[in-house]
């Protein structure tokens, strides 16, 4: 374990589990005291999951209630907090709108002054209809991002996602090409397709590229019914869960162990073997296809 300071080789992470709800300065009140912990018990580096300000599917209430990137109260409030811990706060995702019909779902890295160092926008929106009756429809509400965003840390280089974006390796792939050693996933999974892929899925993730993973999520029965599947959660490099939450809101923290990243991608060199491939035409119809042992 490294002590609260740590060192250059080690980096102390944590990751806020929360269960937002509709009104943004509670969320942002929960998420603080949290955040407060982990700083305490020396982290350096904290996320909050996906919709950290407000978890909300309908349109007139989430308009209702946040307001554009240069005046959201949450926003502020976020970057005065890591001014005053010191720390990089990673705000996971917050709904903001940018227009009169349209939001966004915005990550932000706030460096120790308060200052925003990047900010990301979701790319893949959750359109889906899922077995159990729940359908979701983002890209009716949210604007999808066009760009992959890294953002730098004094510990090496961040690739910054979120949710959905975790069931397309091509985006984690060209982060980690850029130069990610970290691969930020804050979200908010719903608990039927957790249950099925969450943990197989981060550790594929970290696996593939050489990594840390670092998952803060949204977990338990939400004050508009949803329900999320927690299990916040940190991957090594060479894909073992070092540290993984439950459903119920609190702080998951981990120490990093930095010559990880080095030591995966020198077993696996997988970055540097990848190659682009262009699909071949279709057999012609006369091509037959000759199988060892039976009929052609």
């Amino acid at each position: 374990m490294t002590t609260p300071q740590g060192n250059a080789a080690t980096l102390r992470v944590g990751l806020i589990q929360m269960r937002s709800g509709r009104t943004p300065r509670d969320n942002f009140d929960a998420a603080a005291k949290l955040i407060r912990e982990a700083k305490d018990a020396g982290a350096r580096y904290v996320q909050t999951p996906e919709m950290t300000n407000i978890m909300e599917v309908k349109r007139d209430l989430l308009f209702a209630a946040v307001g554009e990137e240069q005046d959201d109260a949450s926003l502020a409030q976020f970057r005065s907090l890591a001014r005053e811990l010191g720390i990089f706060v990673h705000v996971g995702s917050l709904g903001l709108r940018v227009g009169p019909d349209k939001a966004v779902n915005r990550s932000f890295l706030l460096d120790p002054q308060g200052d925003i160092a990047v900010r990301y926008d979701k790319i893949h929106m959750f359109d889906v209809d899922l077995a159990n009756g729940e359908s979701y429809r983002e890209s009716r509400t949210y604007r999808p991002g066009e760009a992959a965003i890294l953002g730098d840390l004094p510990w090496g280089r961040l690739g910054l996602t979120i949710c959905y974006d975790l069931r397309f390796p091509a985006l984690f792939r060209a982060l980690a090409e850029a130069g990610a050693t970290f691969l930020a996933i804050p979200s908010a999974f719903t608990r039927q397709t957790g249950e099925a892929h969450w943990s197989v899925l981060m550790r594929a993730r970290a696996i593939e590229t050489g990594c840390f993973v670092l998952a803060a999520a949204q977990g338990g029965k939400h004050e508009n019914g949803r329900e999320t599947y927690g299990h916040s959660i940190v991957v090594d490099p060479w894909g073992r869960v070092i540290a993984e939450g439950g459903t119920e809101p609190g702080v998951i923290l981990a120490d990093l162990d930095l010559a990880e990243i080095a030591a995966a991608r020198a077993r696996i060199p997988s970055l540097q073997h990848g190659r682009r491939f262009e699909l071949a035409a279709p057999l012609a119809e006369s091509a037959r296809l000759h199988v060892v042992g039976g009929a052609a």
